[in-house]
């Protein structure tokens, strides 16, 4: 990996760890705050962001000096992300049937947050 490659890279993923950090204490917050259930479904729920985050920073952490490229690998990177979270959240209506549906949301909305939050951090 090029020196200019690992300086996009290492901020691009330290979003997606600090999203997920953010993620893991939610829904250990969750299971205080209620059950199990509801812990999984938090961690769900953010998952599907993390994930959708991660693929996209895998997408994008090549890097290039060449704008339209760029902006090509990003309009990529983001549809991608975007057709990733509504795949997983298709598995969740089908495949997880006994989830607390507002404590995924929340999972969701908390790791969207952590996301443009964490961007400032970095």
């Amino acid at each position: 990996m090029s020196d200019k490659t690992q300086s996009i890279a290492q901020p691009v993923f330290r979003v997606v760890a600090l999203q997920f950090a953010i993620v893991t204490g939610f829904a250990l917050l969750a299971w205080n705050i209620g059950d199990a259930n509801k812990a999984w479904s938090a961690a769900y729920g953010g998952a599907i962001a993390v994930i959708g985050s991660l693929m996209y920073a895998i997408v994008v952490a090549g890097g290039t000096n060449d704008a339209k490229k760029a902006f090509r690998t990003h309009v990529r990177a983001e549809m991608l992300k975007i057709f990733i979270t509504v795949v997983l959240f298709v598995l969740a209506l089908a495949l997880f049937q006994s989830a607390a549906w507002l404590w995924l949301i929340l999972g969701f909305a908390v790791a969207t947050l952590a996301y443009w939050f964490s961007l400032l951090a970095v």
